[in-house]
């Protein structure tokens, strides 16, 4: 079998239906891919909008489970996956038609580890009001994992959702996501591109990002649970940091970086977004208990932070947000 899809399903009834019909507006021969329907215990009438489509298809496995979060879902569709390579769409979006059927080609020529597609972003009024999808003529670049993770990996981008993973990568590396916690796409994401040996680069596109729905990335909807889990995930980046070896200079450099950025992203939700100074000091007292040899030196600012971190969380707290008020 070439392809596994898996689609976890959580309180999307509105969109579900329209992902999974793009799927299988493909133009792939059915016998050749299988999609796997995760249902985490969703609570709305998810499972029911698209029960005719399962019926009307043979190559769909549903794996009923109770609510475990994003990572869970995507765990378990991976271990039972039987495609030589895995894509793993978000059930609010879509597939643009007919994108899938040259990647998946390329893939299955060239064996790469990842295919890394490019998307569009539009939000209900655009998705529903679209027209024909212009498609470039396809054209791709073959590239090491480092070079992806240099050129090509966008910070605050680490969608999983636009790449085709070879199920046979995966199993080796033993990547799977963090379970319980949101932000898992940023560690896997890392590690993936750090350890793959070929992929392959294309703006072909792949995926229709919508636009306006509920995310971890939101800021509106920041909250203590999730700054537990950013710190989980900021960890296991810095984690791969430190222990992985092989890699040049300059992509030590790159992934210190890109670490830095989520760092700092994580720093201004911390001290505008939770309301109490309790939940700050204790979010960042955490992250100090996960990981106390975080640091970066790009300035004297900086340094001083590193210091001021290590000794006094609640002060460092205080002078940050002062300091971030003042920009």
């Amino acid at each position: 079998m070439d392809l596994s899809i898996i689609v976890p399903i959580y309180n999307v009834e509105q969109y579900v239906r329209a992902c999974i019909e793009s799927i299988y507006q493909q133009g792939l021969d059915e016998d050749r891919f299988e999609v796997i329907l995760v249902n985490d215990g969703t609570k709305d009438k998810s499972m029911e909008m698209i029960a005719n489509i399962i019926q009307q298809h043979k190559n769909i496995t549903v794996i009923n489970q109770e609510n475990q979060g994003l990572s869970m879902a995507r765990n378990n569709g991976m271990a039972i996956a039987r495609g030589e390579y895995i894509l793993m769409p978000d059930s609010d979006d879509l597939l643009v038609e007919n994108s899938l059927k040259p990647l998946l080609k390329n893939a299955l020529e060239t064996k790469a580890d990842l295919v890394v597609a490019d998307f569009l972003i539009m939000n209900d009024d655009e998705i529903n009001n679209r027209q024909l999808i212009y498609q470039q003529e396809f054209s791709m670049k073959e590239k090491t994992g480092e070079e992806l993770y240099m050129d090509d990996l966008k910070p605050n981008h680490f969608y999983v959702w636009q790449t085709l993973y070879k199920k046979d990568f995966i199993t080796k590396n033993n990547l799977k996501f963090i379970p319980g916690i949101y932000f898992q796409d940023v560690p896997f994401t890392h590690e993936a591109y750090l350890k793959a040996k070929t992929c392959i680069k294309t703006s072909w596109l792949l995926n229709i990002y919508r636009r306006g729905q509920e995310s971890a990335s939101n800021l509106s909807s920041f909250n203590l649970k999730k700054a537990h889990d950013f710190c989980i995930a900021i960890a296991k980046s810095w984690e791969l940091y430190k222990n992985m070896e092989g890699l040049l200079p300059e992509t030590k450099k790159r992934q210190k970086s890109l670490i830095y950025i989520s760092y700092n992203n994580f720093l201004y939700r911390v001290l505008f977004k939770l309301d109490k100074i309790s939940d700050k000091v204790e979010v960042l007292e955490y992250l100090h208990q996960l990981v106390p040899d975080i640091e970066f030196n790009y300035s004297i600012k900086q340094r001083m932070g590193n210091i001021l971190y290590q000794i006094s969380p609640s002060l460092y707290v205080i002078i940050q947000k002062w300091m971030w008020s003042r920009h």
